[in-house]
């Protein structure tokens, strides 16, 4: 549960509504992530207040996420991002609790672009169905039969520039699920900054260079799959310290 002081902070934000998301939906963009603990989170909103508003959903300003990921059995999406394939995929279903909807999503990173594409589903689907094996077929995001691989659950600011056309999620109390096998991280933040093209004066770059915290290129699918499939010996090593550097800020701020 957020603290009061953390909350106070949340609401200095001037609110915006998914309605008037339109112009920042920037489903071609180039993204930038870093990684980050909630105190830290904490010590920059108060510089961000300015020049964002926040998103609220039915209310709420930090609201809940479910993503069911698929992959194939030799986890080719995985192994890709590891290999640092500028050619690759993730396809994952995405549950936005609070406006109860559900998309399924393929991102296509394609030379440091992202793309994405999504069209409305009903639910999680432990097979996918034939509309949704077409899109995927359609899109070229795999040769190989998909399977679900792992759940993941988080809570999310989002933050919309003000006069840029730039959007910035903030991640937090993580969760991976598969099967019967739970990891979390409840004290890191991931965030990603959403633009057309890299600027470096945006608020939160600025803010991210004053505290030495460079971009982290880490997604939360890989960052579960290397917590969940570790029996499995999974191909770590070139993230190994990315991912020793993420356990080590969750340890921190614990």
């Amino acid at each position: 549960m957020l603290s009061e002081q953390f909350n106070n902070l949340i609401r200095a934000f001037t609110p915006i509504h998914l309605e008037q998301m339109d112009r920042v939906k920037l489903m071609n963009r180039v993204d930038t992530k870093f990684a980050f603990d909630l105190t830290i989170l904490s010590d920059i909103l108060p510089e961000l207040v300015e020049n964002y508003a926040i998103l609220e959903i039915n209310s709420v300003r930090t609201p809940s996420y479910q993503s069911q990921y698929f992959d194939d059995q030799n986890l080719t999406f995985y192994k890709d991002h590891h290999n640092g394939r500028t050619n690759r995929f993730k396809v994952r279903i995405r549950k936005y609790i609070e406006s109860n909807l559900l998309f399924l999503e393929i991102k296509h990173k394609f030379k440091g672009r992202t793309i994405k594409k999504r069209i409305e589903v009903d639910d999680f689907k432990v097979n996918l169905t034939s509309e949704m094996n077409a899109f995927i077929s359609d899109n070229k995001a795999a040769k190989s039969a998909l399977m679900p691989i792992l759940e993941n659950a988080f809570h999310r600011i989002t933050l919309v520039n003000k006069t840029k056309n730039e959007r910035l999620t903030l991640d937090f109390d993580l969760s991976f699920k598969r099967e019967n096998t739970t990891k979390e991280f409840k004290n890191l933040v991931i965030a990603e900054l959403k633009q057309e093209k890299i600027d470096r004066t945006s608020p939160f770059f600025v803010a991210m260079k004053n505290r030495i915290i460079r971009p982290y290129r880490l997604s939360k699918y890989c960052l579960g799959a290397m917590a969940l499939y570790e029996k499995e010996k999974i191909k770590i090593n070139r993230f190994k310290r990315k991912y020793i550097y993420l356990q080590k800020i969750e340890k921190y701020a614990c």
